[in-house]
């Protein structure tokens, strides 16, 4: 099983901890400081392509083009992070709701065909009423998880459908659909969402089922769930784990640096909830963050929950702190579950992409060599 790393794109330097702190090199000098509390224009071209390079680089995969009712349009950001690499792929965000599912699809097979095999869907139905409000979307979670399944039909449709298509769904009706681009190979969709709802739809749909950073035991339950929910329809999607990995050369040095992206992040907390209206209450995937926060602060060997009860779980919020050493072997403990996808970003996003070449090297060499064996599927279906 080939380990996929997916990074995080941004047009403009942002993170929870304000300021920044510096990526501790390999060698114990800090790597360049890089502040993350919107400095500057939102759209920084040249600080896009630095951080698309620099994933590129350190020998990601793909880097996460993210969404929210304020972002600054994705299908242009993506375009402009694969003109200026040469392999790194997008993971383009979607909301399913704001645009014609036959429209969207072609979007996506438009942008695949000037970049081919470098394009993924990452489905995102929207957990927060608010957000959603904001683009003038009033629906419930429930309605838009049934707007999602029907979207999805219908974009699948529009990619593979060789003659004129009707589709008559509770959301969408399309008479003769036909799409003069349609992708060379599967566009893969990822999916994301931790509630009932989110399980459903997306054990029917997804390539890619998506979870936060939960302790070992969190992501194998999701596990089970996911594939009981996709064996009804004869899908047998692969998984990933979004974390925030903070390395040092020691782990001493280490929770030093996790320390100080804390105490940061704490003085700008309140500040941003006010600015922003953020409310992550209504998610059941920062529910489960939350309680295990409750829980206690550290789960199983590194899984650092502090920044997620700050934040409120605003989304990928949980760190692995350690050595590198460290934080390698407890990657490897996700993927030992059936994980083949690692989404893993920074509190300093550029230099942190930069860094974390180490990290992404370790983790495919000791895969390599303990692959008969921890790389096997334990998990069994319930």
């Amino acid at each position: 099983m080939a380990i996929e790393f997916i990074g995080i794109a941004a047009t403009q330097e942002t993170s929870e901890s304000g300021s920044g702190t510096p990526a501790a090199g390999r060698d114990g000098i800090s790597a360049q400081t890089e502040s993350g509390h919107a400095r500057g224009p939102v759209v920084q071209p040249g600080y896009l392509r630095d951080l698309a390079r620099a994933h590129e680089s350190s020998g990601f995969d793909r880097v996460l083009v993210a969404h929210s009712s304020s972002s600054p349009d994705g299908f242009t950001v993506a375009d402009q992070i694969l003109t200026h690499t040469d392999r790194l792929g997008v993971l383009l965000a979607h909301r399913p709701g704001f645009v014609a599912p036959t429209l969207a699809a072609r979007k996506f097979a438009t942008l695949d065909a000037f970049h081919p095999g470098r394009v993924a869907l990452h489905v995102i139905t929207g957990g927060d009423d608010a957000d959603q409000a904001r683009d003038g979307d009033f629906t419930d979670k429930p309605t838009r998880y049934r707007r999602t399944d029907d979207f999805l039909d219908v974009v699948r449709k529009e990619w593979t459908a060789t003659r004129p298509f009707d589709h008559d769904g509770d959301f969408y009706q399309v008479r003769g659909g036909l799409s003069a681009v349609r992708p060379q190979v599967p566009i893969p969709v990822y999916f994301g969402g931790a509630s009932a709802d989110a399980i459903r739809v997306g054990g029917r749909h997804a390539d890619v089922y998506a979870f936060w950073g939960e302790p070992l035991d969190g992501i194998a339950e999701r596990i089970r769930e996911v594939r009981t929910a996709a064996r009804p329809h004869s899908r047998d999607p692969r998984f990933s784990v979004s974390l925030r990995p903070i390395l040092a050369a020691t782990e001493a040095e280490a929770w030093e640096r996790a320390r100080e992206i804390l105490r940061l992040t704490k003085e700008r907390a309140g500040e941003a909830r006010k600015a922003f209206n953020l409310d992550h209450s209504e998610q059941r995937g920062s529910q489960r963050l939350l309680e295990y926060a409750a829980q206690g602060e550290v789960h199983d060997k590194r899984l650092w929950t502090a920044i997620a009860k700050t934040t409120g779980a605003a989304g990928n919020s949980t760190a692995l702190v350690g050595s590198y050493e460290q934080v390698a072997e407890s990657l490897l403990d996700y993927v030992a579950l059936g994980v083949s996808t690692l989404l893993i970003r920074g509190f300093s996003p550029l230099a942190d992409a930069r860094d974390y070449g180490t990290l992404v090297r370790l983790v495919r060499d000791q895969a390599e060599r303990v692959a008969p064996a921890a790389l096997e599927d334990p998990v069994v279906s319930a």
